[in-house]
């Protein structure tokens, strides 16, 4: 679903992502873990066509995301760490916003609308302004503005910041069922715990290079994810 080659992404003589290749299939839930400044989020903003690059090619299915980056964006979802929402509407109108942009038909995207939304307990607030919604609220409302158009490969960047322990369990079942249905799951994080459990892949990033990736069992063998992302970060650079 997701095939990264050779990306590279430069601003001004700084490499920020350095000769990147990574395939997350369908089915996938793949967690992409690095310290901070390390090139995630600016891999994620190139795979969801927010950000050029300046080497490389990232296919999203069978679509090309430089030359047929509407067709891209068509089938995925990007939700940033910062949930991008339009503060002046309510929550039902960003809602119906995103299915118009995505031509969902109205009876599925209030079925929707109505699924998520409930089990993520934003339901009964969406006739709330945002501008009113804390910042967990927002984060509820931005993972349903990513659910409601079925998109076949999800990028999530920091998805549980902000969400108190009951909704980051129902969002760690959902995306374990979305999984089950073929979706593709590629998502940034510093939980490390959680990402081990949930996770059937990872990849580490240091540096803006990819300096591990495989089925999550493989990469951790007998110890923790933590450690060897601790044994990964104090490995000298050769």
């Amino acid at each position: 679903m997701l095939v990264i080659k050779n990306l590279t992404k430069k601003y001004g003589d700084k490499t920020v992502v350095d000769n990147l290749s990574l395939t997350v299939w369908s089915g996938e839930i793949c967690a992409f873990i690095g310290h901070n400044g390390a090139g995630k989020t600016t891999t994620l903003k190139a795979i969801a066509g927010i950000i050029q690059f300046d080497e490389g090619q990232i296919n999203v299915g069978e679509f090309d995301v430089r030359k047929d980056a509407f067709k891209a964006k068509q089938i995925l979802h990007y939700l940033p760490d910062n949930p991008l929402l339009y503060e002046h509407l309510t929550g039902i109108e960003q809602l119906n916003f995103i299915a118009d942009v995505f031509e969902i038909p109205e009876k599925e995207r209030k079925e929707k609308i109505e699924y998520y939304g409930k089990r993520l307990e934003i339901y009964n607030d969406l006739n709330a302004k945002i501008s009113t919604y804390s910042h967990g609220m927002k984060q509820k409302l931005a993972i349903v503005c990513a659910l409601i158009h079925s998109p076949k490969l999800l990028l999530l960047d920091e998805p549980f910041v902000g969400l108190d322990p009951k909704v980051s369990h129902e969002l760690k079942l959902i995306m374990q069922e979305l999984a089950e249905k073929g979706v593709a799951i590629f998502y940034s994080t510093h939980v490390l715990d959680v990402a081990e459990k949930i996770c059937s892949h990872v990849a580490i990033i240091k540096n803006g290079k990819l300096v591990e990736s495989g089925k999550m069992e493989d990469v951790k063998g007998h110890v923790s994810l933590e450690d060897i992302f601790l044994e990964k970060e104090n490995e000298e650079s050769r």
